[in-house]
């Protein structure tokens, strides 16, 4: 079994620059990542559009050129494979973690598979995009239904009911609605979420307004058929059910924390944050890093590339024995 200085679990773009970082210090590494890399963006809705700008979701000071100000998921794939390759990466793709057991003062690194890999220090950059918040309710898992949205196409000239109202169910209802879907919201709050891209907001209330996307706020549902969604009125406790051939829970994702424990790691258990170390980002475990999103808990939208590719030199500053500077924008409530 080779032995390796860093061993990295997660191949996107956090996971990426945590591999720069080592090979930039001359550390042995290696990346293994469940799905292809940058698997997360790769399973994006395929017109989407970053929030930042390129220039904030660089890594590794390889500029990010694109001809308008922020990237689509086709350049982020692109980019962060030549990034990848220009580094000369060592990478395994399609291979899954199990967990990871200290054993003296080495780390074994075991797969879903039975294969395993030995390191002085590990690095968990898993992300949160493969895991869907489930509402609890009756005919969730059921075939219709499905808590990742891609494209329209397929939905064109039927009727979807979309929960949620953040970036990805408004990015999605206004791509349906454009192509020939009738949509309707339903969302626990009573407006679309602050957080929405703000160059969006105008354009779904628009809709809203002249009733081409459908919105049921203060209204939760209760239960899911082939053909109908049942909603309940928070306010006035009353029932009702939507018209559904299909239904896309686009209510958010949240890390691995059954993979986190396995590895040792202890978690807050009503925020599932991990126990780790604001600066060098050391978890209870010496020697095991948390970088990127898996570090927020169910708090996934206060981390994201932007801030996240941060961590990885934090972190290999650390392992190379020297002062760590605390990372800037390191929200302190986490």
């Amino acid at each position: 079994m080779k032995l390796y200085d860093v061993i990295i679990i997660g191949g996107g773009p956090c996971g990426l620059a945590a591999g720069i970082e080592a090979t930039k210090n001359g550390l042995s590494h290696l990346i293994l990542e469940k799905g292809s890399i940058t698997e997360s963006i790769r399973r994006y809705p395929k017109l989407m559009r970053f929030f930042s700008t390129a220039e904030n979701i660089e890594i590794g000071g390889i500029p990010f050129p694109i001809s308008g100000v922020k990237a689509n998921r086709n350049e982020a794939l692109q980019y962060y494979r030549k990034v990848a390759a220009y580094y000369k990466l060592k990478t395994k793709v399609f291979t899954e973690v199990d967990r990871v057991e200290k054993n003296g003062e080495l780390f074994i690194v075991s797969t879903t598979v039975g294969d395993t890999f030995q390191a002085h220090r590990v690095i968990l950059a898993t992300g949160y995009f493969d895991k869907p918040r489930w509402l609890g309710i009756p005919g969730e898992d059921l075939p219709h239904v499905s808590h990742y949205y891609d494209e329209p196409f397929q939905y064109s000239f039927t009727k979807v009911v979309i929960v949620g109202a953040a970036n990805s169910a408004v990015e999605a209802s206004l791509e349906l609605y454009r192509h020939d879907v009738d949509v309707t919201v339903v969302h626990r709050g009573t407006d679309f979420k602050p957080t929405v891209k703000y160059w969006l907001i105008p354009d779904v209330k628009n809709r809203v307004k002249e009733g081409k996307i459908k919105t049921q706020f203060d209204t939760c549902v209760t239960g899911i058929e082939p053909g109908w969604v049942h909603i309940q009125h928070l306010q006035t406790g009353e029932t009702d059910t939507l018209p559904a051939d299909f239904v896309l829970i686009l209510s958010g994702y949240i890390p691995d924390a059954s993979l986190l424990r396995r590895c040792g790691i202890e978690l807050n258990p009503e925020t599932q944050i991990p126990v780790f170390n604001k600066r060098t980002f050391e978890t209870n475990v010496p020697g095991l890093y948390v970088c990127g999103t898996v570090l927020a808990g169910i708090y996934t939208e206060k981390v994201f590339i932007e801030n996240g590719r941060d961590h990885a030199r934090a972190i290999l500053e650390h392992i190379m024995g020297r002062e760590v500077q605390p990372v800037k924008e390191l929200i302190d409530r986490i």
